[in-house]
Formats: C-alpha cells, sequence, structure tokens
C-alpha cells in the first residue's frame, strides 16, 4: 500500500527534476559536480499558514506545477522509495508555465 505524503501548513511536497547528465556538446557530468536541483514537480500543498488576523493565508499553487526554489532550501526525504523535497511556500521563487506557440496571423 503506497503512503500519501500531506504536508501541513505552508509546506510544498516536490518532485524533484532530474538534471540533465551528459552536455550538449557530449560530456558527462560525474554526480559530485552535479549542483542541488532548483526546480521542481509540485505533489502536494499544504493548506497555507495563518497570518497574524487569524486568516488562512492559502498558497497559490496547485498539484503538479513547476516551480523555481531557492538554492539549499528544503528537506530531501525518501517515502516508499520515492524521493520528495519538502519545502516552505516562502522559498518558491517562481512558477514555470508552458506558453502555447501564439497563433499565426492570417492575412487578408
Amino acid at each position: 500500500m503506497a503512503t500519501k505524503v500531506v504536508p501541513l501548513t505552508d509546506h510544498i511536497i516536490l518532485k524533484p527534476v532530474k538534471q540533465e547528465e551528459i552536455t550538449t556538446s557530449g560530456l558527462v557530468i560525474p554526480d559530485s559536480a552535479k549542483e542541488a536541483p532548483q526546480h521542481g514537480l509540485v505533489v502536494s500543498v499544504g493548506p497555507g499558514k495563518r497570518n497574524e488576523k487569524g486568516d488562512l493565508d492559502a498558497i497559490e499553487l496547485k498539484d503538479g506545477d513547476r516551480i523555481l526554489y531557492q538554492k539549499y532550501t528544503g528537506q530531501e526525504v525518501n517515502v516508499d522509495s520515492t524521493d520528495y523535497i519538502v519545502i516552505r511556500f516562502q522559498d518558491v521563487l517562481a512558477r514555470l508555465d508552458d506558453e502555447a506557440a501564439p497563433a499565426k496571423k492570417g492575412k487578408k
């Protein structure tokens, strides 16, 4: 039976996006030279954090979003042989949106 990882407060569960192991010129990058990933795929989002007024500040991310987060942040965990990174919402820098190609205007 698989274990569901459920974040609390303003935490976000990510699956790290693996880096390319071979450069475009064909060089193989050893594990020791690789940097920690700075973007990941959102697996689960906590409900948010209470502000000073007691209102819940919801997190503006959803499952499946790709995000950039601060370098050297988060906690790496392994649950049921799956690697995850747990970060706080404040460590998210941006969401990566895949834009569709702009429609070409036809000549009249």
